[in-house]
């Protein structure tokens, strides 16, 4: 079992910045892949970035140039820096781990609005 707890969400002012953490209960290197997945009202969920165990990234079309998803080993934590937001941005961030299957944290809640 991986329990994901998720941090940092909130509201913030188009052109503004937001981090997200996403602790994992056991340690990252036993996790295959990490990644941060949102979901706006009345669309379907969708990957945001994701980084493998290697290191390897992978970004959504619509936000590459703007976030950065980072890990820190030692507290088995990821980061989602969100830089230039709008509010095509606006959704719930859900952290998302696969360890010989998907784990899911319980969402934080992302507002761009002026």
């Amino acid at each position: 079992q991986v329990q994901l707890v998720e941090s940092g969400g909130g509201l913030v002012q188009p052109g503004g910045s937001l981090r997200l953490s996403c602790a994992a209960s056991i340690s990252i290197f036993s996790i295959d892949a990490m990644g941060w997945y949102r979901q706006a009202p009345g669309k379907e969920r969708e990957l945001a970035a994701r980084i493998t165990l290697g290191g390897s990234t992978r970004y959504a079309d619509s936000v590459k140039g703007r976030f950065t998803i980072s890990r820190n080993n030692a507290k088995n934590t990821v980061y989602l820096q969100m830089d230039s937001l709008t509010p095509e941005d606006t959704a719930v961030y859900y952290c998302n781990a696969f360890s010989s299957r998907p784990y899911w944290g319980q969402g934080t809640q992302v507002t761009v609005s002026s």
